[in-house]
Formats: structure tokens, C-alpha cells, sequence
């Protein structure tokens, strides 16, 4: 997908497992995306609004967007401002389902 620039998959606790990033940037984008899942899942258990899914971080020039991948593990996705969303979910959503099937 030409709207990706970056991805990665993460342990729950923030270890990188797999990435397409910098790998200078590998280690604390882990962090980062294994913090925001936690928060999330937090989050939508004090609202009670079911199961965490997904959470995006917006900036003027991309996103970041961090999906629940099981119990076990996190998918991030780095993407420009300009980027398909809808497509991007679609693709994203169904890879996040298929790493909680393996890890």
C-alpha cells in the first residue's frame, strides 16, 4: 500500500517483534505503540466501551495508528497526512486479525 510509511508489529509490553521503520526508531516506536494500546484499552474499560480496537494519533504531517493485535501483541502503522484511511483500516484490521491468530 503506497499510503503506508511505516509498519510495525510489537509485544504487548513494547518489544518490536517485526518492522518496515528506521531501526534507530524501532525500539521506542514499540514503546510508544505498546503505551498507546494500554491506554486505550484502559481507557475504553472506565467508559465501558467494550474492547479496545484501535486509536489514532493525528499530527499536520501523518498519523499514527496502533491496533489491538490479541492479547499478545500490537500492529502500528506510520502514514502520511494524505493517506486512505478507509483502505488503510481495511487493510490494517484484517492484518491485526490475522497476527492475533499466530502470536
Amino acid at each position: 500500500m503506497r499510503d503506508i510509511a511505516g509498519v510495525m508489529v510489537a509485544s504487548s509490553d513494547g518489544l518490536t517483534l517485526a518492522h518496515d521503520i528506521d531501526e534507530k526508531e524501532a525500539p521506542r516506536t514499540a514503546a510508544m505503540a505498546a503505551t498507546t494500546v494500554g491506554l486505550g484499552r484502559r481507557t475504553v474499560d472506565v467508559f465501558g466501551h467494550g474492547t479496545f480496537q484501535e486509536t489514532i494519533t493525528r499530527g499536520t504531517d501523518g498519523y499514527l495508528i496502533v491496533y489491538s493485535a490479541g492479547p499478545k501483541a500490537v500492529l502500528a502503522v506510520l502514514a502520511p497526512s494524505k493517506a486512505n484511511l478507509g483502505l488503510l483500516h481495511h487493510e490494517a484490521r484484517r492484518v491485526a486479525a490475522h497476527i492475533a491468530t499466530v502470536i
